[in-house]
């Protein structure tokens, strides 16, 4: 049955108002029913699962369209959810994702994130200021060295210390041993310091052995998960935060994703993506590439994703941003202008090129963010 109730998804079309238009009526067919609009008869086909032009306007050197679907065509399943967003399309040129408006019946089906904010401020015990982020590199470090450097960087009192994204069950640092290791250092530097850092693992890995090493992670000490969405899937992400079993905070990584967001013209945009999209699949933090860093992200869309992060859906919660890509402690004063308390400030090498101490890098970090939130 058919309840009449739709979502809608906004598009930016570029081209000619002809050509932009018929974009708009080719995506109400070919995320649908990809079958001949003269061949449907009248019913519940062409009345309800069709999708549907609401408002085409230009807007912006380009033209807008708001499509809507009905809710059912999604089958309450994220991925096929994602499928009607951007399926077929993507493969075509001059279509973008712009956002995503979806009624509360539809988003009572994801719960988005487990934690959220206020569920890692609380379980940090942090209640104000910006969290503190780095990652564990380089790459060929051995597990032990790792763990070395993961006791370092807790005793200097970062928040959440995480796998460099590349490190996965490698030969030099091998995924049981180092994820045994590093939580138990950081275990070991909060039993020391009084703080209550985390190690988060990186669980990217194909199908079931995600699930796998997500549990291995938490039965290790693990305080958290990272996963790459665009390597193993939004619908596997979705998997981890819904597994009671596991109950650990997901930290969403960028590797993969660039070309979604990178075109003028196509895929999607920032907020969509990180903003939007990641809460959908239950992600706790988004992790990104601030602008001013190595990469091409504009202050502009880094302030949508943050935006978006925190944008009203429903009863799902707002997640951190967690820009990084090239950041130095050096910048964290221009970068809390932008982003305010609500943020993790994820600083890889420029923790290291602070100065010959890593120990005191981390301090000076966190004295500096202590200073502001003060």
């Amino acid at each position: 049955m058919v309840s009449g109730e739709r979502f809608i998804i906004t598009y930016l079309l570029s081209g000619t108002q002809q050509d932009a238009f018929s974009k708009a009526k080719d995506i109400c067919i070919e995320q649908t029913v990809e079958f001949p609009a003269n061949l449907l008869t009248p019913g519940v086909i062409q009345d309800h699962v069709v999708g549907r032009i609401e408002s085409f306007e230009f807007y912006d050197n380009n033209y807008r369209a708001e499509i809507s679907y009905a809710n059912e065509i999604t089958a309450n399943e994220l991925t096929q959810f994602l499928n009607v967003v951007f399926g077929n399309i993507s493969i075509k040129p001059g279509i973008k994702v712009e956002s995503i408006d979806l009624p509360p019946t539809l988003l009572n089906h994801w719960k988005g994130p487990r934690f959220g904010r206020a569920g890692l401020r609380k379980l940090l015990g942090i209640p104000k200021r910006p969290l503190l982020f780095t990652a564990l590199k380089p790459m060929g470090l051995s597990a032990k060295q790792l763990a070395e450097l993961a006791y370092k960087c807790a005793v200097g009192g970062i928040d959440i210390i995480k796998d460099d994204h590349g490190l996965t069950d490698q030969c030099f640092a091998p995924f049981s041993e180092r994820i045994s290791l590093c939580a138990a250092a950081v275990h070991q530097a909060n039993r020391e310091t009084g703080n209550n850092s985390i190690y988060v693992a990186n669980v990217t890995t194909a199908g079931g052995h995600m699930i796998e090493r997500a549990r291995e992670a938490k039965e290790r000490g693990a305080g958290g998960i990272m996963v790459a969405p665009a390597l193993a899937g939004f619908g596997c992400m979705r998997q981890l935060a819904d597994d009671d079993t596991i109950s650990l905070p997901i930290f969403s990584h960028p590797a993969f994703i660039g070309s979604y967001v990178t075109s003028s013209e196509n895929g999607f945009s920032h907020q969509a993506l990180f903003g939007q999209i990641m809460r959908l699949a239950g992600a706790d933090a988004v992790i990104y590439p601030s602008f001013g860093g190595r990469f091409s992200f504009s202050q502009t869309e880094c302030e949508s994703i943050a935006k978006a992060t925190q944008a009203a859906m429903a009863d799902i919660q707002p997640i951190f941003p967690a820009p990084g890509g090239g950041m130095s402690i050096d910048r964290i004063p221009e970068l809390y202008q932008v982003y305010g308390n609500d943020v993790m400030f994820l600083i890889g090498g420029g923790l290291f090129q602070h100065g010959p101490d890593i120990v005191e890098n981390c301090r000076y970090f966190r004295k500096l963010l202590n200073e502001f939130a003060s």
